[in-house]
């Protein structure tokens, strides 16, 4: 059944057919947790939230399958690959980004910001990550793509499903559980080329090259991707998922939920027309079922807010569509908040005192009354949104600043334990230390190491200098860790405490960046002046 067929004659709004939908998840008749799950088969909508989780999809599943394979030029030192967790290595690379472990704090901000990103968007228009954004979502709207395809439409769906097994089903079953697990495949492939250089790992996997973790990756991922898309689909969300229960944590009177404005819809009729023929008071809502029809969740929406909504908003094209076909205003089902459904609500109520009447928010033409409350996009600016979207800023601005502001070159200096020092034949005082400079760029690096502090010791490097020096130059590897065992004298005269600071210092020698480690040379004892 066409939902936008044309008006009937002369201007006059067409019949609309009513669907046989069953609302198999309602919280009406919700059933018992171990009963046997009722198939849903949702019908494809058309409007414009259809046509927006498409792009969703589309540019979600493009960034996850493609940018494994987007090259990022870093020299002939580091990998190309744009994006890569070289576990290896111990390294994260995100274009010109590169994480080391001691770093990790970018990566927990990223998920604080996450997370409150994730609150702020629920507090302003609910459960949007859940409709739009989710995996399981993306991936269930792929799988009904590949099923649409190869059996039908709903109808279709539904008739296949009860027919017997003939060649006909059997040949589109096959065809189409054989395309959802090459899409697991695919997924399962696309995730372990984030972990290693996606061309090579590539070629390794299909000659049976690559290492037994990657292959078993792969099947635990097609396993889960065809489970949980293919088979599970809503159940995944209603029973698994814990955000459906901390999701009312999040929401207030002022958060836009998709809601059925029964203060205009009831009560009502399958036949509106001979209804108000013979007087009787009707909503808008013609009873046609083509919002449970759409439905992935297998809900009616009529039954009010229920934690198996996923505010996909396809019931309100489904509910645009049977308007615009019987010259009714859009908007019975629709994005609402709390406040203004409720004083609608008391508008056609007249306070609670009578049932719902939609006559009490209309005029005599027939329009809305001027005290109906609609969508103000303002009230997303409230408080609560705007405390979430303050942390999140912060957190993000803090990210940037240490980002941009973070050394390149480290030094890290451990004194030797055992023994503290040594007492040499001529009196002079020797420590020993193990310098570690991290070099945190893809190009080797000629680093100068210095002393400050300390006017007349003078230091010796294994390796590097056989001469008592102050200052000497050594050569680090691109993004790697050098260490150098350097001692350090002081003559015995010059010992006046049993401890002194001073300073390492490195510094590019090219470059001009330095960093130094405060460190302590340690005496035999406290000297008197």
């Amino acid at each position: 059944m066409n939902l936008h067929a044309d008006k009937g004659k002369a201007g006059e709004p067409a019949e609309v057919e009513r669907l046989e939908a069953e609302a198999v998840m309602s919280a009406k008749t919700r059933r018992p947790l171990y009963e046997a799950r009722k198939k849903i088969f949702p019908k494809r909508a058309e409007g414009r939230f259809r046509q927006f989780k498409w792009l969703v999809m589309f540019v979600t599943l493009g960034i996850y399958y493609l940018t494994p394979w987007l090259r990022w030029d870093r020299g002939e030192f580091a990998p190309d690959q744009a994006v890569l967790i070289d576990l290896a290595h111990r390294r994260f690379y995100f274009f010109f980004i590169e994480i080391w472990p001691q770093e990790f704090f970018f990566v927990a901000g990223l998920l604080v910001m996450a997370g409150f990103g994730l609150f702020l968007v629920t507090s302003a228009v609910g459960r949007a990550w859940c409709g739009y954004t989710c995996p399981q979502t993306v991936w269930v709207d792929l799988f009904l793509v590949v099923e649409r395809a190869i059996e039908g439409d709903r109808n279709a769906r539904m008739k296949l499903e009860n027919a017997p097994w003939t060649f006909d089903k059997i040949w589109k079953r096959i065809s189409k559980h054989a395309i959802w697990i090459a899409i697991g495949v695919a997924t399962g492939g696309a995730w372990i080329f984030y972990f290693a250089d996606a061309p090579t790992l590539l070629m390794d996997v299909v000659t049976g090259e690559a290492q037994p973790v990657a292959y078993m990756t792969v099947a635990i991922l097609t396993a889960t991707t065809y489970l949980f898309g293919g088979l599970m689909r809503e159940q995944v969300c209603i029973y698994m998922c814990p955000w459906p229960r901390i999701q009312a944590a999040m929401l207030d009177e002022n958060s836009l939920v998709v809601t059925y404005n029964d203060w205009r819809g009831e009560p009502r009729s399958r036949h509106a027309k001979k209804a108000a023929a013979a007087g009787e008071i009707v909503g808008d809502c013609v009873d046609c079922n083509a919002c449970v029809a759409v439905c992935p969740m297998g809900i009616d929406i009529r039954d009010g807010q229920q934690l198996e909504c996923i505010t996909c908003a396809l019931c309100i094209d489904a509910c645009d569509g049977v308007m615009d076909k019987i010259g009714k205003p859009r908007g019975l089902i629709a994005y609402a908040t709390l406040d203004e459904y409720q004083s609608n609500m008391a508008m056609a109520t007249a306070n609670g005192t009578t049932s719902i009447n939609p006559l009490n928010v209309r005029k005599p033409d027939g329009s809305f009354s001027d005290k109906v409350r609609h969508f103000n996009w303002r009230i997303i600016f409230r408080a609560r949104t705007l405390l979430y979207m303050g942390v999140w800023s912060a957190v993000g601005i803090g990210l940037l600043v240490a980002l941009l502001s973070r050394d390149r070159l480290e030094l890290n200096v451990l004194h030797d334990r055992n023994p503290q020092y040594v007492l040499e034949s001529n009196g002079s005082i020797r420590n020993g230390y193990t310098l570690r400079i991290l070099n945190m760029i893809p190009e080797p690096r000629n680093i100068v190491v210095s002393l400050e502090g300390l006017p007349d010791a003078t230091m010796k490097v294994n390796g590097v200098s056989a001469e008592e020096v102050r200052s000497f130059s050594v050569s680090v590897e691109p993004d790697e860790a050098t260490t150098l065992k350097v001692f350090v004298t002081l003559p015995g005269d010059q010992v006046a405490w049993e401890s002194e600071h001073f300073r390492f210092t490195v510094k590019d020698a090219a470059g001009g960046e330095e960093n130094s480690y405060k460190a302590v040379f340690i005496g035999p004892g406290v000297k008197k002046r």
